[in-house]
């Protein structure tokens, strides 16, 4: 997926920049870079974070980003951020993006004379492609409604120029944009959790296709939102932090009312419940609360080595560390019914592995509960770990084995209580040796997030929200 941070102050913003892009590490797992604009000069760095955090890449670095703007990323593509100079004037500029059409895009602005400078692995750099697509406008408004109108998928992006920085939301704010304020300065983030410590406070929510100027003393719309929302549903399931607030819903409490939900309709027996860290915690202790049974932490996280932005790219590196930051308690767990709260189930091999170590330290019935529905479909507009090839889904692996091939009608495996979603679902349980699964549904899902579901991109679980 990919987050970003930008500011603009009256006095130097390098703490604040570097600070703020911090704290959407959970958000990447790739590249992390920032850049300043200083007396006309720009100022950049892009290190790789597959293998370390952004803190260590860039501390060190702290003294050339002179200026008092600047932006920063943390990118799951491309090395952001990039420069260009057209007759626009010179930028910088950083995307959350997922561009599914940049091969013809790729051909028809080459064909229009355009050139491509940066290449990574041989391909064409994402957010460089963008910037060309901006460039072709008469000014940056138009520039960035040729972005919205060409490309097949999303992009949000913050634009750093010479007036002040532009933030412009993706056209159905799939991602989001939060606007902070303090004295003499502005900052906008794809994370909000990053302007408590900072001292910002919440200052406005950019809107679908919105785009604002930031300047030290004051934001200026130039382009009204869109009345279409199509906000990603996942947000609030697992990549947002518990403390982040999304259309004025905060993420914890979205997910502590989807386990006070799921409780209440689960008859089962259990001594305790526990959550999955990080982002089980809060469905955990809410399903405690419904269901009137103890929360115990019978399975913990070591943070000293293992935080949670650390996720590397490489899928097997991503099993080990997965499998290695989560230590069970033997204790509680040794002759106990447990039910375990978790955010999701993509492909199933991380869980299989954590239930095998439960029952080896003891547990005598491990019951999952999961905060959203079985994942169908891979993801075409954000690039997290469910937009994969949909046959990397256990779900959809399932379906095969069943039906014998993968052209089947899946509304029918997605409908909550029909005899294929309870037969996909016991598939699921036998094959992660469960003692009883069951999945949070659409419905739950989006009246926990309090949105209505016409706001509210569930394409992952039903094949809604498309443009």
């Amino acid at each position: 997926m990919g987050g970003f941070f930008g500011t603009i102050s009256q006095s130097a913003c390098k703490t604040d920049l570097f600070y703020g892009t911090d704290y959407n590490s959970h958000l990447g797992t790739r590249r992390g870079g920032m850049a300043t604009l200083h007396n006309g000069v720009f100022n950049r760095s892009i290190h790789n974070l597959e293998n370390s955090y952004f803190r260590t890449r860039f501390e060190s670095q702290l003294d050339k980003f002179e200026g008092n703007s600047g932006i920063g990323v943390i990118s799951d593509t491309d090395p952001q951020p990039i420069f260009l100079h057209s007759h626009l004037g010179k930028y910088a500029i950083v995307t959350v993006a997922r561009i599914n059409n940049i091969e013809a895009l790729e051909r028809e602005l080459i064909g229009k004379g355009c050139h491509f400078t940066e290449l990574s692995s041989g391909q064409i750099n994402q957010t460089e492609l963008i910037a060309l697509l901006i460039s072709q406008g008469k000014n940056f408004v138009e520039g960035i409604e040729n972005v919205y109108n060409k490309i097949e998928g999303s992009c949000s992006m913050l634009i750093l120029t010479e007036q002040g920085i532009i933030a412009a939301r993706d056209k159905y704010g799939r991602t989001p944009i939060l606007i902070g304020r303090k004295e003499e300065a502005f900052a906008a983030t794809s994370e909000p959790c990053s302007f408590p410590n900072l001292g910002y406070e919440p200052h406005y929510d950019v809107g679908p296709g919105e785009i604002v100027l930031l300047t030290p003393e004051k934001m200026t719309q130039l382009r009204a939102p869109n009345q279409k929302m199509k906000v990603c549903s996942f947000l609030w399931v697992y990549y947002g932090y518990p403390v982040s607030v999304y259309e004025g819903v905060n993420v914890d409490e979205v997910r502590w009312e989807s386990g006070v939900r799921m409780a209440q309709k689960d008859d089962v027996d259990a001594d305790f419940v526990s959550g999955i860290p990080d982002s089980g915690i809060g469905m955990a202790l809410g399903y405690a609360e419904g269901k009137k049974i103890p929360y115990r932490r019978a399975i913990v996280k070591y943070t000293p080595t293992w935080p949670r932005s650390f996720t590397p790219a490489n899928q097997a590196v991503r099993d080990l560390v997965a499998r290695m930051k989560l230590i069970p308690n033997r204790q509680l767990l040794k002759g106990k019914r447990v039910v375990f709260c978790d955010d999701s189930i993509v492909r199933g091999t991380q869980l299989r592995d954590n239930v095998n170590i439960l029952y080896q330290y003891g547990a005598k019935e491990v019951h999952m509960r999961i905060a959203c529905p079985p994942i169908m479909h891979s993801c075409p507009y954000l690039g997290f770990s469910a937009s994969k090839s949909s046959l990397e889904l256990i779900a959809r692996r399932i379906i095969k084995e069943l039906e014998g091939n993968d052209s089947v009608d899946l509304d029918k495996y997605a409908t909550t209580d029909s005899e294929q979603y309870n037969k996909l679902v016991d598939c699921i349980r036998r094959k992660l040796n469960i003692t009883t699964l069951r999945f949070n549904t659409v419905e739950d899902l989006v009246a926990s997030i309090g949105l209505s579901k016409e706001c509210v991109c569930t394409h992952c679980y039903d094949g809604t929200g498309n443009d």
